[in-house]
């Protein structure tokens, strides 16, 4: 009994400190918070008390429609919260109310004005339930109704929302919109949902056909499934027009395909290219097949995630800046390591290729089994600064910022080693002592320290590489086996030490299979282009550009 007791009490407090329900004065005005509307708005409040009034599913999606025909924008986040269920109406009195609840409390906020009315218990209040078809109807709804919103980009995503909901109701509303928008990508976008409304309706042949110029020329998937369910039950002119509008954005998408293809390729390209680039540098120079390069790409991957990690527990505000930060110590971690790697084994093995592989190979998995002992054998987490995030669409083509960056990083770096080789001493001694060993000791350079610093600048990059992938690939102990396989296929393709060649290799690769996996799939696509690399060797034993050096005259 006492519980009873308390619980009305607790209903009866509620009743005592919520807003009475809308009177006659709330009609003839007045806001639930007793502002004044417009007096085009004048009934808004009453349509918003006919979504907590609705009986059943049918009634409240009349509401809706109601809402969307006031032309209203103010009833935008009380249908936003309907949509989201956090849309109350009080189990006595029935005002309806924007809630959050949090621990059996909600936290209520007027569905006109945004303003708090305080906090209620749970118990008195119920949540206005929607079903799949009435989030159909919010979503025309919202979109009609933030067609006349002051900001271009709101208008621009609700005439987008309305042309994928193709709601007939929305057409009056989007009508005045037409009528005083300027801006004409919004306005494209708004003649594009008026098409599709009217193709989608119950105008007459002229205006159908007039609709359908408009949604050919916007193109695209979307206008095809639109233009599959017109043809089906339209008047034969326009299931004709739209069969040939069919098949004129199926050709267009078949271009577009093949552009997307070659995009796609360009951006698996830049990867190899950064991968391959500095065992160019170490197999073109001294000979060397390191075996252990990929772990060089981990070592840079999983410096960067160290350094994420201390930016996100100490300084939180510098992530964005974050890759910016790992990229030189990536290249000094990575590129020391190399460093210590030649001097301590592959300088022992020079001239014997067999040996230097094995004990490469070797060495690569004592690093993966260090980086399993220290971060753990799972995948780590590396975020992406908020300006290498999102997508772009280039006609029917979306590309992610982080791939354009990528394409665009690799081309930096390729530039970088050009000028290093031909305008810095280290260049200079690396290109005499890839062309001739002796005659440039002979010179006075020091060869053991160019091979120490070409192993090092190799590995650096191979780094560099790291930082890269960690932002499309997982960080793993196993992160550089992925590549080393592609980045000798790359570097003999292209002509041992040559970095020319090596680019021009790793676009090639990237674009080819990125045509072939359509209709071979990834793995045969691979397998194929191995074989053709193989018998192009036969014909080309030094690749396409090649190269007179040190690993040539052994």
């Amino acid at each position: 009994m006492l519980r009873h007791f308390l619980y009305a009490m607790a209903v009866l407090c509620a009743f005592a400190a919520t807003p009475a329900p809308v009177s006659a004065q709330n009609l003839s005005g007045q806001n639930l918070s007793g502002q004044n509307l417009s007096a085009q708005n004048a009934d808004l409040p009453a349509l918003i008390q006919a979504l907590g009034d609705a009986k059943g599913y049918g009634e409240l999606e009349k509401a809706v429609d109601a809402l969307a025909a006031s032309g209203a924008s103010e009833a935008v986040p009380a249908l936003t919260a309907l949509g989201d269920g956090a849309l109350y109406t009080r189990k006595l009195g029935g005002t309806v109310v924007i809630a959050t609840e949090s621990g059996g409390t909600l936290a209520l906020t007027d569905p006109l004005t945004g303003e708090s009315l305080g906090a209620q218990p749970a118990a008195a209040y119920e949540r206005i339930r929607v079903n799949n078809r009435l989030r159909r109807a919010l979503r025309s709804a919202i979109g009609a109704l933030t067609l006349l919103s002051p900001k271009p980009e709101i208008r621009q995503a609700a005439a987008e929302a309305v042309y994928k909901g193709r709601d007939a109701g929305a057409l009056e509303v989007l009508e005045e919109a037409l009528a005083k928008e300027n801006v004409p990508r919004v306005r494209a976008t708004m003649e594009l949902a008026r098409a599709a409304i009217q193709l989608s309706g119950a105008a007459d042949d002229a205006t159908k056909l007039a609709a359908l110029d408009i949604i050919t020329e916007r193109g695209g998937r979307e206008s095809l499934a639109l233009l599959g369910q017109v043809s089906a039950n339209a008047s034969p002119a326009v299931a004709e027009a739209a069969q040939v509008a069919v098949k004129k954005i199926q050709a267009n998408l078949r271009w577009w395909g093949v552009l997307q293809n070659a995009i796609y390729g360009i951006s698996l390209g830049s990867v190899l290219l950064l991968a391959a680039i500095g065992l160019a540098i170490t197999f073109g120079v001294m000979g060397v097949i390191n075996m252990a390069h990929g772990e060089m790409v981990m070592i840079g991957a999983y410096t960067t995630y160290v350094v994420q990690e201390v930016i996100r527990t100490s300084f939180p505000y510098l992530f964005d800046v974050s890759v910016l930060i790992a990229l030189p110590l990536a290249f000094l971690v990575a590129g020391a390591i190399g460093v210590a790697i030649e001097r301590g084994i592959i300088r022992f093995l020079y001239g014997r290729p067999l040996e230097t592989l094995l004990a490469t190979w070797g060495l690569s998995l004592v690093l993966q089994q260090a980086v399993r002992s220290i971060f753990g054998p799972t995948n780590r987490e590396v975020g992406n600064p908020s300006w290498m995030s999102g997508a772009f669409d280039i006609g029917q083509i979306s590309l992610t910022y982080g791939r354009l960056w990528i394409i665009i990083f690799a081309l930096i770096v390729f530039a970088a080693l050009m000028l290093m080789l031909r305008r810095t001493p280290l260049g200079l001694q690396m290109r005499a002592v890839t062309q001739n060993r002796r005659m440039a000791a002979s010179m006075g350079i020091r060869t053991p320290w160019v091979d120490a610093m070409t192993f090092g600048l190799g590995s650096g990059v191979a780094g560099l590489a790291g930082v890269a992938l960690s932002q499309i690939d997982n960080v793993s102990p196993n992160l550089g086996q992925g590549y080393i396989i592609d980045s000798f296929m790359i570097v003999i393709f292209g002509g041992v030490g040559n970095l020319w060649g090596t680019l021009v290799g790793a676009f090639t690769l990237g674009v080819v299979n990125k045509f072939l996996e359509p209709y071979a799939g990834a793995v045969l696509g691979k397998i194929l282009v191995l074989v053709f690399i193989i018998l192009f060797i036969q014909v080309r034993p030094r690749g396409l550009f090649a190269l007179k050096g040190r690993a040539v005259e052994q």
